[in-house]
């Protein structure tokens, strides 16, 4: 158990202001044959912690032991469960609590316990404005921590309000300017477009398809051994049950090793952007989806699947060959 460093203090069983509560052992009759080894100040704590559940104690001091045992192992679900029903039934501030969550969560990104009581703590306070730019300082710490993307889904869905929707396709957007590799960004990206209803300004889903489609090519020409936008190329693309064949002209330049120098450029196609002349060719992600291609269509074409399997088994992608 990795325990964070606290400022020193008496261990429960010696304070005074406790005398009153029965600590409760963890093994009580009973001898195991591996103990955890936890810390004294850890086992103190949680002792006085059964103690005052066995009780039904709901105080501020419960609030102080509750974090205490918090700060020293974040994923106690317990501890944090009953420190909710205490802050209920004091009718604490819950802001002061959303005070010490900020310096919890940035301190413990992937506990799923803290993003679960900040989601108690924001059902109760109705405000959930100030999240966003919570979690977006939160993605600067980790960009993809999946625990602080899932809240961010989960204040979209649950609050629903268009203030909190309006500039998210701009926030994700900046997240994948700076990372454009950032798979969690791409799955938010899909989330927002294609699985959370439709916004004001976006009723035509032909024309959202197509800037969709268009944003994911031009990134895939930045980065083309990206395998984060490729999923995304085809996700929209069974999204709009478009057939992969459609994208063929734009996905073979991908497919194929770097043109010889000197090759004359071919002419400019805004709709199916060339890789760039400094792009690591082939593409394992464009074999692939060319290899789909030829395979969906059958016939005479599944000899040139089967080549291009064969390519990135004993050539391209011999990591993957099983």
């Amino acid at each position: 158990m990795n325990i964070p460093a606290e400022e020193e203090k008496p261990l429960y069983s010696q304070r005074s202001e406790w005398a009153d509560v029965v600590p409760l052992e963890q093994y009580e009759n009973a001898t195991p044959l591996a103990p955890i080894f936890y810390t004294d100040e850890y086992r103190d704590a949680t002792n006085y912690f059964r103690g005052i559940v066995k009780s039904g104690e709901m105080s501020p001091r419960v609030l102080e032991l509750t974090e205490s045992i918090i700060r020293q192992n974040p994923g106690h679900y317990s501890a944090w469960q009953y420190r909710y029903k205490t802050l209920m039934a004091l009718k604490s501030p819950l802001d002061d609590e959303l005070q010490l969550m900020d310096e919890l969560a940035i301190k413990h990104l992937k506990t799923y316990q803290v993003w679960h009581h900040r989601r108690l703590l924001v059902q109760q306070t109705r405000n959930p404005g100030p999240e966003l730019e919570f979690i977006a300082n939160s993605l600067q710490v980790d960009t993809k921590n999946y625990h602080t993307w899932s809240y961010r889904q989960w204040i979209l869905a649950y609050f629903n309000d268009d203030a909190l929707w309006s500039h998210e396709l701009d926030f994700v957007e900046s997240m994948l300017e700076n990372d454009v590799r950032n798979n969690s960004a791409w799955h938010h990206r899909f989330f927002v477009v294609f699985q959370s209803g439709v916004r004001n300004g976006d009723e035509d889903r032909e024309a959202i398809v197509r800037r969709e489609l268009a944003f994911a090519k031009e990134r895939i020409a930045i980065a083309p051994n990206n395998p984060s936008v490729w999923n995304y190329l085809r996700g929209v693309l069974d999204h709009a049950k478009i057939p992969y064949s459609e994208l063929q002209a734009f996905v073979l330049p991908y497919s194929l090793p770097q043109p010889p120098l000197g090759t004359p450029p071919e002419v400019v196609d805004l709709e199916s952007p060339l890789p760039s002349k400094a792009s690591q060719l082939p593409c394992i992600a464009a074999i692939e989806f060319m290899a789909d291609i030829h395979e969906t269509a059958g016939g005479d074409d599944l000899v040139k699947a089967v080549e291009l399997w064969k390519s990135l088994a004993n050539e391209h992608d011999v990591i993957h060959k099983r």
